[in-house]
């Protein structure tokens, strides 16, 4: 073999090899499954808004930015104090879930960078739940409207993440605690509502009960007046006399007096 021959391509393989080695770090990026990639080049057309780089081996020179995101559902938790309608404090506990929009991570990248947690996410889920709880008082954030104020509070966050490249899962309240005083008297008050209410419930009840009988003691004595007149003397008599005949064609055992009864009527004696 020629060493003298081949030197040349062998110094040029050497050179090339080395180079990748070097640079196969700033080259060679693998993407997992939940990431997605987007490309800067600084000596070209600057941030790539178009190209969304999905999971697998991507080869990108080595003079090129390439930035990594994670697309998974993420949660973030805040405990903040805010003030209610009336200037009252409150603690609330807020948990927010998550997750970048894939196809628009060029965006979300250009407006707030790789921190976007701490320069997009927290400060609007905190600015607008001090929006939307300075709307209500505390008695309604705790009890009667707390179902109302987290429907907006998740529309309204949604909204302004939505329209930042971010997709929110789920926006909950995990906890509102109130002042000791004011949280007592709020119960006690629900405890006296409901009170009320229960005592309304058994009054109305009690009173539709006595309507009821009211009104069938009222049906039992027209029934018996319609009866009363209807009972003449001789009916009686017609109606007697009827009864007599049945029983005096029965083949049971009887002695039957004519003319012995009452106005008349006839008597029937068993043996």
């Amino acid at each position: 073999m020629d060493f003298k021959k081949y030197r040349k391509f062998i110094i040029a393989f050497a050179i090339l090899l080395f180079i990748l080695i070097l640079f196969s770090s700033s080259m060679f990026y693998i993407i997992k499954p939940g990431e997605r990639g987007i490309v800067f080049r600084p000596f070209g057309s600057g941030l790539d808004t178009v190209n969304i780089f999905n999971p697998g081996f991507h080869i990108v020179a080595p003079w090129n930015d390439f930035i990594v995101y994670n697309v998974k559902e993420r949660k973030t938790e805040e405990t903040l104090d805010v003030l209610d309608k009336n200037g009252l404090s409150i603690n609330v506990e807020v948990s927010v879930r998550f997750n970048p929009i894939p196809n628009r991570l060029p965006f979300l990248h250009q407006q707030f960078g790789e921190d976007y947690m701490n320069q997009l996410i927290i400060p609007e889920v905190r600015s607008t739940v001090r929006q939307v709880m300075g709307r209500y008082t505390a008695e309604e954030i705790y009890s009667t409207k707390r179902a109302e104020v987290e429907l907006e509070i998740i529309n309204e966050t949604t909204q302004k993440l939505q329209a930042n490249s971010v997709e929110t899962k789920a926006v909950l309240i995990r906890s509102i605690n109130l002042p000791p005083q004011i949280k007592e008297a709020i119960e006690m008050k629900l405890k006296q509502e409901q009170e009320s209410l229960a005592y309304q419930f058994k009054l109305e009840k009690e009173q539709k009960e006595a309507e009821r009988k009211r009104i069938e003691a009222e049906g039992e004595a027209k029934a018996n007046m319609i009866i009363n007149s209807s009972l003449t003397p001789n009916l009686l008599k017609m109606r007697g006399i009827e009864a007599t005949l049945k029983l005096a064609n029965s083949s049971n055992a009887k002695t039957v007096i004519i003319g012995s009864g009452p106005d008349g009527m006839p008597l029937i004696l068993n043996q």
